[in-house]
């Protein structure tokens, strides 16, 4: 019974639902290996990068949602030691997704209803998705981490004038469900500068310079979206092999 006497201080996970995006090559699996006792499910078409090989945990690839359901479901309801899943990628769970609910609809594709109404359909089996992730979270105490590819989107600001930025490379849908449900959306990108030249006649050019030094943002900008819950600095350095401690550190602990 709800009373006064039920008042409680606010409580929060301890463990992360994650999600690193950025573009190809940074480090985004690597990142998400680091993490304690990783397990992945891993979709069609994502490989591991090469030294990540036989040394961590996965289940089968997953084909279809049948089998990505009931990875997560084994993870829920039996027995085990891994304190992490990694989910890679979101692309191809969006796949998936969209396959089974075609299978439902008895579509050939996901636009084939017409006024987004394949997408609405998506969109509430993204929501079973993510509350088997929150129930896994919850009961066994598992971080999760989500694995997204990036897109480069028109951002229609009602404050200033359009303007483009990374996102998740998801239906917009989904990716709003996706982002809603994050504790820590982590961009994750080379560090660039950006240095003027005189090429003579009273003209410059600007040309982008990086040394591949990697970062990991957790403040949105205008140039891509992320966020965190943890009161992380808005930039983390990402060097391999510590990229996740740099994270933990802001992580709560249970009480």
């Amino acid at each position: 019974m709800i009373s006064l006497s039920s008042i409680r201080k606010a409580r929060g996970a301890t463990s992360p639902l994650a999600l690193f995006y950025g573009v190809a090559g940074v480090g985004k699996t690597a990142l998400a290996a680091e993490a304690p006792s990783p397990i992945f499910i891993r979709t069609g078409g994502e490989n591991f990068p090469a030294e990540l090989a036989g040394k961590v945990d996965e289940f089968p690839e997953t084909n279809d949602f049948a089998s990505f359901v009931a990875a997560i479901g084994s993870l829920l309801n039996e027995d085990h030691d891994f304190k992490t899943l990694v989910i890679d990628s979101l692309s191809g769970v969006e796949f998936l997704i969209w396959a089974e609910a075609c299978r439902r609809g008895g579509w050939q594709t996901i636009e084939d209803p017409g006024f987004g109404k394949g997408y609405v359909a998506a969109s509430s089996l993204w929501k079973d998705i993510l509350d088997g992730l929150r129930a896994l979270r919850a009961e066994k105490g598992m971080a999760i981490v989500l694995i997204g590819h990036t897109e480069i989107g028109r951002f229609d600001s009602p404050t200033t004038d359009p303007y483009s930025r990374y996102r998740v490379g998801l239906h917009k849908r989904a990716a709003d469900e996706v982002e809603e449900a994050c504790d820590l959306i982590a961009f994750i990108n080379y560090r660039t500068t950006l240095k003027k030249a005189d090429v003579g006649f009273n003209k410059t050019v600007t040309h982008a310079e990086g040394g591949g030094a990697r970062v990991i943002y957790t403040e949105e900008r205008p140039g891509f979206i992320a966020k965190s819950r943890y009161g992380m600095p808005s930039e983390i350095a990402y060097k391999k092999g510590e990229g996740w401690a740099a994270l933990a550190k802001y992580f709560p602990t249970a009480a």
